[in-house]
């Protein structure tokens, strides 16, 4: 089993109690560079570092996310391994990019994700900033994505998202807490909790 654990923004003590257990019961922790390796220092000292190189060539990206796949997998295979990701997973992360190489390369490893404190939330407390209503976050690339915060209505909501090209709809309710439910497309309720989360893809 691989589980991609999301560190935080930089400090050690920003990491979840459930980040930190899993680290320390890792058959082997693997960290995507130096940064990654001192956050994680007061929970673990022997991870192998991987290199997710900041670049333009994609050939080479893909090259060393195949390699590191390659590292990760025999672990993976038999035990727990860990990856450790700065902020959150599945937040603006290399987590799915190395999923898609396993998926292709070794598809009998499973894989999941603990979130982490993520960029965006790290920020409002650091620059002493509030955020309510509407939000834009974007790497600018074009925008294929939207989140919704307390859907009351998403069925509802999901017919007015479709005019504007969304097509895929998932639906969080109660995350992490009990009673959790996660309703895709053709699932969704004419009414949900107001602790509830509307995901729409293009």
């Amino acid at each position: 089993m691989l589980v991609a654990v999301g560190i935080g923004p930089g400090d050690p003590e920003l990491l979840t109690v459930k980040a930190v257990n899993l680290i320390e019961q890792a058959d082997q922790v693997f960290v995507p560079g130096t940064v990654a390796k001192d956050i994680i220092a007061p929970y673990r000292a022997d991870p192998v570092v991987l290199s997710f190189p900041m670049t333009a060539d994609e050939g080479y990206i893909t090259r060393c996310i195949g390699k590191n796949a390659d590292l990760i997998a025999p672990v993976a295979r038999d035990g727990l391994a860990v990856f450790c990701i700065l902020g959150d997973p599945n937040f603006y992360g290399t987590f799915g990019r190395l999923c898609a190489v396993l998926d292709e390369k070794y598809p009998e490893i499973s894989y999941t994700s603990v979130p982490g404190v993520s960029s965006i939330t790290a920020f409002t407390s650091a620059a002493g900033v509030t955020l309510n209503g509407g939000i834009e976050i974007t790497d600018g690339s074009e925008q294929t994505a939207t989140i919704r915060l307390k859907v009351r209505r998403p069925r509802e909501t999901a017919d007015e998202l479709r005019k504007s090209g969304y097509t895929r709809f998932i639906l969080a309710e109660k995350m992490y807490m009990d009673g959790q439910r996660i309703y895709q497309t053709d699932e969704l309720p004419e009414e949900s909790a107001y602790f509830s989360i509307l995901y729409a893809g293009k």
